[in-house]
Formats: C-alpha cells, structure tokens, sequence
C-alpha cells in the first residue's frame, strides 16, 4: 500500500495529469489518512464542493486515527516540531504511513525527509 499525502490529493483535484498518472500506474493499493479528508473538507469553498470531495474521498481506503498512530504522532511532534517545524496534521500522516509500514507519495519530502525510518516517493 502506498499513503497519498494530501498535496498529491489536491493535485488531483486540479486535474495535474502527471500527478494522475503516477497515481495510477503504482502496482499496489493506495490509501489516504483521514488527516487528509480532514484538510480536504477543511478547505472546501461550500456544500457543492464539500459534496464533490465526499465523492473523490470515497475512491480511497481511508486509514483512520487510532491510539498506536497517536503515539507515534506524539512522538514525531517533540522530536521534530522545534527542531524542523513539524506540523501536527504532517505528524500524523507521517506516522500513519509509520504504523502502517507503507511508504508515503508527497511532493513536500522537505516536510518529512528526516523522520527515520519513513519512506518517501
């Protein structure tokens, strides 16, 4: 399984073909955090959009906040929210990504790239 980070979700969106593509020509499944519906939702201009994004949302396995994924969130947030400004939304799909042992597709690997032990495409 490879988590789409919500960058790529937002490209999507506006219809980058390139970004398409990558997407779809990935041999595995492909999943989202539930952060990343959250930031989706978050930004829609109004119920017509928020509605369009119910139904783009619905083309993905939707991998949820649970206590190890917390943990994990936690952890990344004092280690690195000083030291390189790690967001918690960013944490917490880091560490989904972590917990669920697949890598992460994000155009912003300057976000991530010093959390040990997360891959990045």
């Amino acid at each position: 399984m490879i988590l789409l980070d919500t960058n790529i979700l937002i490209e999507i969106l506006k219809g980058d073909q390139t970004t398409v593509e990558k997407v779809q020509n990935f041999t595995v499944a492909t999943a989202i955090s539930s952060i990343s519906v959250m930031e989706l939702y978050y930004g829609a201009l109004n119920k017509s959009e928020l509605l369009k994004l119910e139904k783009f949302v619905s083309l993905f396995e939707i991998l949820h906040l649970d206590e190890e994924i917390s943990t994990q969130a936690v952890k990344l947030v004092r280690a690195y929210a000083k030291s390189h400004r790690l967001d918690i939304p960013d944490s917490i799909i880091a560490s989904t990504a972590l917990v669920h042992r697949c890598p992460l597709f994000t155009y912003n690997l300057k976000d991530f790239r010093y959390i040990p032990d997360l891959v990045l495409i």
